[in-house]
Parts: C-alpha cells; sequence; structure tokens
C-alpha cells in the first residue's frame, strides 16, 4: 500500500536539517528555503576560520564568490551534503574533494546569462565608442569631441571563446548588431545555434588570428589557467580588442599588459581580475582598458533568480536525502 505523506509532514522532516548561507544572496531564496522548513542560518561576513569552527553543525551550505570552500572545510563539514553556490563559476569551491565525500555540488549559470552578456555588448560599445573617456573628460572640463573617433561594430568579426549560455546568449545580442560571429570551445556545439547565428565553429588559433574583438566566456580550471597568454595574444590581429567577464586568472594579466604597453592590441575591457577584490592588476592605470570591478550578474534579475534557482535545488537535494 502506497503511503501518502501531507505537506507538512514532509516539512516537519525538512526541519532536522541545517542551512547556512555564508554570502549575501537574494531574499527570495532565503524565503523558499525557511517556507520548505529548512533551519537557515545568515552569515554574510564570515571569516574562513569562524566558518570552518561552525561547519560541522550543517547539511548544506550556500556561497556566491567571496566565500572558499576548500578541502579543508569540505572536510571538517562531517554533515554537509550539497554544497550551494548562487553562480556560474565554481573555481572557489574544491569539487573533487567534494564529489570524493559524496557531497553534491550545484550552481546557477543558468540565472546570470542575459546579466552578463548584457554587460559583455556594455563593454564592446564603450571600447568602440570610447565611452568612458568621453564622460570622464567632460567632467574634468575637456571638450574632446575630434579625439574621440571610434568604429562601428557593424561586420566587425566577434571572436567568442566558450560557447555556453553566456557565449550563446552575447552571439545572439551581437548578431543582431550585424557582427559576424566565430566559435571556439571544448564542449560540442549545437549546429542548430551555429545556423541561428550565421556563426562559424573554428580551432583556437584560427579564432585568435580573425577576430577584431576576443570575447571570453569559460571557466577557470587548471586547464584554462591562462590561456590566453603572451602566445595567444601575439596571434590576435594589431589593433584587435579582448573582453574578459568570465574569470580573471583565464588570461595572463602581465602578458595582457605587455601587449597593450607596446600597441599590439588597441583596448581591453576587464570585469574580472586574478586578485579580488583588492585588485592590483597594472592594467587599470591603462586608458585603452576599461574596468569594472566584477559586476556581470549584479543585475536585480540575475540575483533574484540564482537566489531563487539555487534554493529550489537545495530542497529538491535535501527532500531527496530525507
Amino acid at each position: 500500500m502506497m503511503i501518502i505523506r501531507s505537506a507538512a509532514e514532509m516539512k516537519s522532516d525538512m526541519n532536522t536539517f541545517r542551512v547556512l548561507i555564508a554570502d549575501r544572496i537574494g531574499e527570495d531564496g532565503i524565503r523558499i528555503l525557511r517556507e520548505a522548513g529548512l533551519q537557515v542560518d545568515l552569515r554574510f561576513e564570515i571569516i574562513h576560520e569562524e566558518l570552518k569552527r561552525i561547519i560541522p553543525d550543517y547539511d548544506a551550505i550556500i556561497v556566491r564568490s567571496r566565500t572558499r570552500v576548500d578541502s579543508d572545510l569540505i572536510e571538517k563539514g562531517r554533515r554537509l551534503k550539497t554544497i550551494g553556490r548562487a553562480g556560474a563559476g565554481l573555481d572557489n569551491i574544491d569539487v573533487e574533494a567534494a564529489t570524493s565525500r559524496g557531497i553534491t555540488v550545484y550552481n546557477t549559470p543558468e540565472a546570470l546569462s542575459t546579466a552578463v552578456a548584457e554587460l559583455t555588448i556594455g563593454l564592446m560599445l564603450s571600447l568602440a565608442r570610447q565611452i568612458p573617456m568621453a564622460d570622464r573628460t567632460m567632467k574634468e572640463g575637456r571638450w574632446l569631441k575630434k579625439d574621440l573617433k571610434g568604429f562601428e561594430l557593424k561586420e566587425k568579426t566577434l571572436g567568442i571563446l566558450g560557447f555556453g549560455n553566456i557565449g550563446t546568449e552575447v552571439g545572439r545580442l551581437a548578431r543582431g548588431m550585424g557582427m559576424k560571429i566565430l566559435v571556439h570551445a571544448h564542449d560540442l556545439i549545437d549546429p542548430s545555434i551555429l545556423l541561428e547565428l550565421n556563426a562559424r565553429e573554428v580551432p583556437h588559433e584560427e579564432l585568435l588570428k580573425e577576430s577584431d574583438i576576443l570575447t571570453i566566456h569559460i571557466p577557470l580550471s587548471r586547464e584554462s589557467h591562462h590561456i590566453i597568454g603572451r602566445e595567444e595574444l601575439s596571434m590576435m590581429k594589431p589593433g584587435a580588442y579582448i573582453i574578459n567577464t568570465s574569470r580573471g586568472g583565464v588570461v595572463d594579466e602581465k602578458a595582457l599588459y605587455e601587449a597593450m604597453k607596446g600597441g599590439r592590441l588597441a583596448g581591453a575591457a576587464l570585469d574580472v581580475f586574478e586578485e579580488e577584490p583588492q585588485c592590483k592588476s597594472e592594467l587599470v592605470t591603462l586608458d585603452r582598458v576599461i574596468c569594472t570591478p566584477h559586476i556581470g550578474a549584479q543585475t536585480e534579475e540575475a540575483q533574484k533568480s540564482a537566489s531563487s534557482i539555487i534554493a529550489r535545488k537545495v530542497i529538491n537535494y535535501l527532500q531527496a536525502k530525507g
């Protein structure tokens, strides 16, 4: 005979699970977790040593990019069943250590695609029309109309390195502006999307050589660390541009600085850096480099979506465990 459990009974069972939220997420996600009956503790500014002390008491932890969930923390999390990342990247989580302990790791790349893609296009337009410099010099009382000659994106070749959710959305937006699209990715690419965007899949080297603008949308891993270095930058067209809204470590910042100072590249736009939040990169000192403080996912819509999605993933997993 099948036993049908009431919603109240299921909620009561969930009350045995404790969830720690170590970074600030949207209120919707917190509300969803609590309405499911979970015990939820908010420690948005918790330091790593304190986190290691209290993590044994929790069945789940939810973080963003600030909190490191390293192997030491995972080892101390004796009750940990799942780790949630309200965001796309997983470079601050030791996924291998978690997997070896039978801990499931979730993230929310589907929540951020539009926000990051729109920022990428915004940075592209800013490079093309020198918008930050135009604004800055106007506020300094200078009228530099003759000096601020830009270029049109229409008919320019955009190279997209990485063609997941974000790279695909960037391609759609760029295609709408009349750009030619080249893509390269390690994963299989859906032929129907290439057809939709009239895009061409090319080898990595050809992507570098043919792109007027290169935009990067890949996760940071041992394999992708400094995937754009001196050799790769030397292959790019003289006068090309590069945009990185993925992770700082995929670009060798010293090599990029040299390429910019040497005049090989015309400009760069970076939302991510190898050291965050205390950015020490020399690139921020260059006029032809536009820098933003990792704001790719910082929209109201993206944060609301990410918090809700990660909350539901954690709930579904713990309900299955319960």
